[in-house]
């Protein structure tokens, strides 16, 4: 299954470092036709109305924007902490090497609003946990994610499952 996809997805072996195959979405990027079908797949697999698509900084921001448009809904940034202005509220999260935090706006999320949650990729599932529990701090509902590419050996998206969130992914690579 979209294996047109999957083709558009340049590897770039030993990136960041030796041993990982870094998947590269820029080259999906660059064809509007797999742009383009990549938001419709996305969006043909969400459940039920959102009111805002989550787009976890700096690749998922890309994503979120373009299915908030089909899906009717707005988009909120979950940023690096110390890039957003005003109030925000933010939760750490654990790195290979050391924490990380994000932050979202304080009120850019009203109480019971349907959240998806979405990103280019997900691999540990680290930021996407983290993204999760910093949108219910802030009392949304999150019980979907939707990802173009899952690393399902690293675990990410079963963790994400045991959080209670359904995910998706339209593509998959075994080994990493």
């Amino acid at each position: 299954m979209n294996d047109d996809l999957k083709a558009l997805i340049r590897t770039i072996p030993d990136f960041p470092k030796p041993g990982i195959q870094f998947r590269d979405i820029t080259t999906l990027l660059l064809s509007p036709t797999g742009l383009a079908t990549t938001i419709e797949r996305m969006a043909a697999g969400v459940a039920g109305p959102v009111d805002l698509v989550a787009g976890v900084e700096a690749r998922g921001f890309l994503f979120a924007a373009a299915l908030a448009v089909p899906l009717r809904a707005g988009v909120l940034l979950i940023r690096k902490d110390g890039k957003l202005p005003g109030a925000t509220i933010a939760e750490d999260y654990a790195l290979e090497y050391g924490q990380d935090r994000i932050a979202i706006h304080a009120d850019a999320c009203a109480p019971g609003a349907r959240v998806l949650l979405v990103d280019d990729l997900i691999a540990t599932g680290g930021t996407a946990r983290a993204s999760v529990r910093l949108l219910r701090k802030a009392g949304a509902r999150v019980t979907q994610a939707a990802f173009v590419v899952d690393l399902p050996d690293l675990g990410g998206a079963d963790a994400l499952r045991a959080d209670g969130v359904d995910v998706s992914a339209l593509l998959s690579f075994a080994g990493e």
